[in-house]
């Protein structure tokens, strides 16, 4: 006589709701990264980077832009 091995899972009882999964996974939504404001121009920059405008960095000029 042969012998089979059958593995047994955990099988959900009911269907689990859109709604339900929805909130499951209402953690897992990308988050916009925390900007600030340049002193020097005003224009929206990631914290501790430098300017990609003015190329300004605590008040400084680090990035010598040349004229277009």
């Amino acid at each position: 006589m042969m012998k089979l091995d059958i593995q047994m899972f955990a099988v959900p009882f009911r269907k689990v709701s859109k709604t339900r999964k929805r909130m499951r996974r209402s953690h897992n939504a990308m988050e916009l990264p925390g900007m600030t404001k340049c002193p020097n121009c005003g224009e929206m920059v990631k914290p501790h980077r430098v300017c990609k405008k003015c190329g300004s960095y605590k008040g400084k000029v680090e990035i010598v832009k040349e004229a277009e």
